[in-house]
């Protein structure tokens, strides 16, 4: 099955500063601005912001 550029692989970095990242896909029809989503950090051992780069 072909890639598609409806649902690119982004990076999410954390805003806490530690230097974590998640990767996940995501719907560029349903949110083409930058994904921010709450997950687990574990260097800062608390959840936190985790932001799209790019």
């Amino acid at each position: 099955m072909a890639r598609s550029n409806m649902r690119p692989v982004v990076t999410l970095r954390s805003t806490a500063g530690t230097g974590v990242t998640y990767v996940t896909r995501k719907n560029r029809g349903n949110d083409p601005d930058r994904l921010v989503l709450r997950k687990y950090d574990p260097v800062a051992g608390k959840h936190t912001a985790f932001r799209e780069e790019r």
